[in-house]
């Protein structure tokens, strides 16, 4: 059986996006597994789309290689497949130097090994931290 665990993303002004779920087997998971399978499921849906025809933006959690900033998401300059692997690593390392925040039920994760239970109301924020200009 399967847990259901909800997810958002959120600005340093409260501001939060649509929530969607991640499935795991397991109600206990790490940080990193947490991470891995959110790109793995974003970079997945991007890769279909693309597969499809269907040209967008992509919205993950991390900018690929190449890509440019756009409002609501990254565009890449080129048509090509995401490596999620490559995506993972980026999240992975902007966790670990602080430029992502793992919040869940509003308390800070600190570490990739950290572990996470997941039960029916536990509740998990990406905040993606912008660096101030000129510093």
């Amino acid at each position: 059986m399967s847990v259901m665990l909800k997810v958002c993303d959120e600005t340093t002004s409260g501001e939060k996006g649509p929530e969607f779920t991640i499935d795991f087997l397991t109600e206990t998971i790490s940080v990193r597994d947490l991470i891995r399978t959110r790109v793995y499921q974003e970079v997945s849906d991007y890769n279909s789309r693309r597969q499809r025809g269907r040209s967008e933006v992509y919205r993950g959690l991390v900018q690929p290689r190449e890509a440019e900033k756009v409002l609501g998401g990254y565009q890449l300059p080129r048509e090509r497949v995401l490596d999620w692997n490559e995506q993972c690593d980026a999240a992975c390392d902007a966790f670990s130097s602080g430029k992502i925040l793992v919040l869940v039920d509003d308390r800070q994760a600190e570490a990739l090994e950290e572990t996470i239970t997941v039960r029916a109301d536990t509740r998990v924020s990406f905040l993606k931290l912008v660096p101030l200009v000129g510093g």
